[in-house]
């Protein structure tokens, strides 16, 4: 559903998170969903076309998505980030990758940043949770 979904993207996306660490091979035990990052222009064509409501909102302490949706009707839902940022001491860093690895599920395609720099946003978020699932990348 996923791959089919985000063909109405212009740009690069990734799945990012738990479910990129457990695409990567990494034993995660706690995927409750799909993070998606795209662009903000490539998360609202997405999130129309699924039929799921979008905001925008005010930054929480570490994240800020100008557009952010979730998509329900997957088994497993979709969080789709449009343009997510991650505070730094003194700015909002926009997040992006320079890799894009493709992975093959159930004959579709979906795409994940390098081990390298999917670790390197784990620990930058900051959180134990995230902690963990960057070590579960390995080396």
């Amino acid at each position: 559903m996923l791959a089919d979904a985000t063909s109405v993207a212009e740009g690069q996306w990734w799945v990012i998170g738990s479910a990129a660490v457990a695409l990567h091979g990494g034993h995660v035990t706690d995927v409750r969903d799909v993070d998606l990052l795209m662009s903000e222009t490539d998360a609202q064509a997405f999130l129309q076309k699924v039929g799921a409501p979008w905001r925008t909102g005010e930054p929480s302490e570490r994240f800020y998505s100008p557009v952010f949706g979730i998509w329900d009707e997957p088994p497993m839902s979709i969080e789709a980030f449009g343009g997510f940022r991650l505070a730094t001491e003194d700015t909002w860093r926009k997040v992006t990758f320079a890799t894009r690895q493709a992975i093959n599920v159930a004959g579709c395609t979906v795409f994940v940043p390098s081990k390298t720099e999917l670790r390197a946003l784990l620990y930058s978020m900051g959180r134990p949770k995230d902690f963990r699932r960057a070590e579960l990348l390995g080396t």
